[in-house]
Protein backbone atom coordinates (compact mmCIF):
# COMPACT_ATOMS: atom_id res chain seq x y z
CA UNK A 1 0.00 0.00 0.00
CA UNK A 2 1.34 3.51 -0.88
CA UNK A 3 2.01 6.29 1.45
CA UNK A 4 -0.57 9.21 1.42
CA UNK A 5 0.62 12.45 2.83
CA UNK A 6 -1.78 15.37 3.44
CA UNK A 7 -0.70 18.80 2.91
CA UNK A 8 -2.87 21.23 3.44
CA UNK A 9 -2.38 25.17 2.33
CA UNK A 10 -4.09 27.89 3.95
CA UNK A 11 -5.79 29.82 1.29
CA UNK A 12 -6.88 33.37 1.12
CA UNK A 13 -10.46 32.84 1.51
CA UNK A 14 -9.37 31.54 5.01
CA UNK A 15 -8.26 34.97 6.25
CA UNK A 16 -10.14 37.19 8.74
CA UNK A 17 -12.65 39.52 6.70
CA UNK A 18 -12.50 43.04 7.15
CA UNK A 19 -15.15 45.23 7.61
CA UNK A 20 -14.69 48.31 4.53
CA UNK A 21 -13.10 51.14 5.93
CA UNK A 22 -15.03 54.43 6.31
CA UNK A 23 -13.99 57.75 4.53
CA UNK A 24 -14.32 60.93 4.88
CA UNK A 25 -16.06 63.40 2.31
CA UNK A 26 -13.93 66.80 2.35
CA UNK A 27 -15.52 69.42 0.58
CA UNK A 28 -12.14 72.23 -0.14
CA UNK A 29 -12.38 75.89 0.11
CA UNK A 30 -12.11 78.09 -2.79
CA UNK A 31 -12.80 82.12 -3.60
CA UNK A 32 -15.15 81.34 -6.43
CA UNK A 33 -17.64 79.14 -5.25
CA UNK A 34 -20.81 80.62 -3.66
CA UNK A 35 -21.93 79.77 0.07
CA UNK A 36 -25.13 79.27 -1.00
CA UNK A 37 -24.47 76.78 -3.55
CA UNK A 38 -21.98 74.59 -0.75
CA UNK A 39 -25.44 74.91 1.37
CA UNK A 40 -27.66 73.45 -1.81
CA UNK A 41 -24.87 70.27 -1.85
CA UNK A 42 -24.84 69.51 1.60
CA UNK A 43 -28.41 69.14 1.64
CA UNK A 44 -29.16 67.57 -1.29
CA UNK A 45 -26.29 65.18 -1.96
CA UNK A 46 -25.60 64.86 1.91
CA UNK A 47 -29.00 65.08 2.75
CA UNK A 48 -28.01 67.37 6.19
CA UNK A 49 -30.80 69.68 7.53
CA UNK A 50 -30.28 73.79 6.62
CA UNK A 51 -28.62 74.09 10.16
CA UNK A 52 -25.93 71.09 9.84
CA UNK A 53 -25.27 72.32 5.81
CA UNK A 54 -24.35 76.10 7.50
CA UNK A 55 -22.58 74.96 10.02
CA UNK A 56 -20.68 72.57 7.57
CA UNK A 57 -20.43 75.69 5.13
CA UNK A 58 -18.65 78.06 7.89
CA UNK A 59 -15.78 75.77 8.41
CA UNK A 60 -15.44 75.51 5.03
CA UNK A 61 -15.37 78.37 4.53
CA UNK A 62 -13.28 79.25 7.69
CA UNK A 63 -11.06 76.61 8.25
CA UNK A 64 -10.40 75.86 4.38
CA UNK A 65 -11.92 72.39 4.50
CA UNK A 66 -14.54 70.31 6.24
CA UNK A 67 -15.89 67.00 7.12
CA UNK A 68 -20.17 66.32 4.62
CA UNK A 69 -19.96 62.83 5.82
CA UNK A 70 -18.32 59.84 6.45
CA UNK A 71 -19.15 56.60 4.19
CA UNK A 72 -17.66 53.87 2.89
CA UNK A 73 -15.60 53.70 -0.12
CA UNK A 74 -18.12 53.06 -2.38
CA UNK A 75 -20.57 55.29 -1.32
CA UNK A 76 -17.93 58.23 -0.62
CA UNK A 77 -16.74 57.84 -4.01
CA UNK A 78 -20.19 58.29 -5.66
CA UNK A 79 -20.26 61.51 -3.27
CA UNK A 80 -17.60 63.02 -4.78
CA UNK A 81 -18.26 62.26 -8.59
CA UNK A 82 -21.92 63.75 -7.59
CA UNK A 83 -20.75 66.71 -5.89
CA UNK A 84 -17.91 67.48 -8.81
CA UNK A 85 -20.63 66.90 -11.39
CA UNK A 86 -22.82 69.76 -10.30
CA UNK A 87 -20.28 71.60 -9.52
CA UNK A 88 -18.98 71.67 -13.00
CA UNK A 89 -22.65 71.98 -14.40
CA UNK A 90 -23.02 74.79 -12.37
CA UNK A 91 -19.66 76.41 -13.51
CA UNK A 92 -17.91 76.29 -9.99
CA UNK A 93 -14.58 75.04 -8.88
CA UNK A 94 -15.58 73.45 -5.98
CA UNK A 95 -12.88 70.43 -4.92
CA UNK A 96 -14.44 67.74 -3.29
CA UNK A 97 -12.28 63.96 -2.23
CA UNK A 98 -12.09 61.88 0.36
CA UNK A 99 -9.64 60.28 2.90
CA UNK A 100 -9.70 57.04 4.56
CA UNK A 101 -10.75 57.90 8.81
Amino acid sequence: MADRTEITHKSETDTELQEPGLFNVLLHNDDYTSMEFVIDVLMNIFRKNSIEASKIMLEVHQKGIGVAGIYPYDISLTKVQEVIRRAKQEKFPLLCTLERV
